[in-house]
């Protein structure tokens, strides 16, 4: 796809219905005479066995911890959510409603029900507070451990933030790495994972987790970190490598759709993903119209359905 930022909006929304048509239509971007010249595996799984899933973050969805979510990322075809365990502020531990067997049983049903799964439970209070330096670290990471425990979840989101930004505050790293290590063990006996955001590039990312030796911490890669770090995307997921990285948050920061990022030549980044051999979940996080930011359905409809014709297209089925 040949990319320009500069593209005539209206235009521009015309293109995204058109997909969005092939999107809700079919929940796939084929029709049946496409599907009777694929191969017969291809048929019998009914392309359920992706590769590649597409999820949005609730929070940014404006839908935090709310059941109403499902219904949303349903309505906009994507295939999970991203479930935040809420605010933190100066409490002891996260706002969160997740505590309650009975409600994380509500939210699974509603999972099911819609047919929108879980992608990973994401720590977001960390985007302002500090991981190396808040008190009551170790009671914020069991309660999302047992949350992860009792829903079934395997990743763990945690963005450094930026109170946590290793370039910028040096002096915190041994904190980080000790507090990540503990965490991280405990995350790796329940089967689990900790994916962790930084501002650091994949180079230096490498580092950190030998540094932190733990098998219970791997990247949770952005692609808007790389931007504005200046670096390639596919050079950056290559010095990673697949073991490293636990999921991708495949978004910039606000400003134009993901479709239109000159910054983001995504073919290219699928092609990179292939053949590392990686695959797992591509969570959209920002990206929005800065024109229409309160558009949610407009913005993350568009991003979702964009991703999904790179991704989950036909062409994408050869190694299926």
């Amino acid at each position: 796809m040949k990319h320009n930022q500069n593209i005539d909006p209206d235009t521009n929304k015309r293109r995204s219905f058109l997909k969005s048509l092939l999107v809700f239509g079919s929940g796939i971007f084929i029709g049946p005479s496409l599907i009777s010249c694929l191969p017969a595996k291809a048929k019998v799984t009914g392309l359920l066995d992706k590769r590649y899933k597409i999820a949005v973050c609730d929070w940014m969805i404006l839908k935090r911890q709310k059941l109403s979510a499902f219904a949303l990322a349903q309505e906009i075809n994507a295939d999970g959510i991203q479930l935040d365990m809420g605010g933190l502020g100066n409490r002891d531990t996260f706002d969160s409603k997740l505590g309650d067997p009975e409600v994380r049983k509500q939210f699974l049903a509603e999972s099911q029900n819609r047919g929108v799964e879980i992608s990973s439970i994401a720590m977001s209070g960390f985007y302002a507070q500090s991981f190396a330096e808040r008190d009551t670290v170790d009671r914020m990471v069991q309660d999302t451990l047992d949350t992860m425990a009792g829903m079934g979840i395997k990743i763990a989101y945690l963005p450094l933030g930026v109170e946590g930004d290793l370039v910028k505050r040096p002096e915190i790293r041994p904190a980080v790495v000790e507090r990540l290590k503990k965490a991280g063990d405990k995350a790796y006996q329940q089967g689990a994972v900790i994916a962790v955001e930084t501002a650091l590039d994949a180079k230096d990312e490498v580092q950190l987790l030998k540094d932190i030796d733990s098998k219970g911490i791997q990247i949770s890669f952005n692609f808007a970190n790389a931007i504005k770090n200046v670096k390639d995307i596919p050079t950056e997921l290559r010095t990673l490598g697949k073991d490293r990285i636990a999921q991708i948050h495949a978004s910039d920061t606000d400003g134009v759709w993901i479709e239109n990022n000159i910054k983001i030549n995504m073919p290219k980044i699928k092609q990179t993903l292939d053949e590392m051999g990686w695959q797992g979940w591509l969570i959209i996080e920002r990206s929005r119209d800065v024109n229409d930011v309160r558009n949610v359905k407009g913005n993350f409809g568009a991003n979702v359905a964009y991703l999904k014709s790179v991704f989950q297209s036909a062409g994408s089925l050869t190694k299926i």
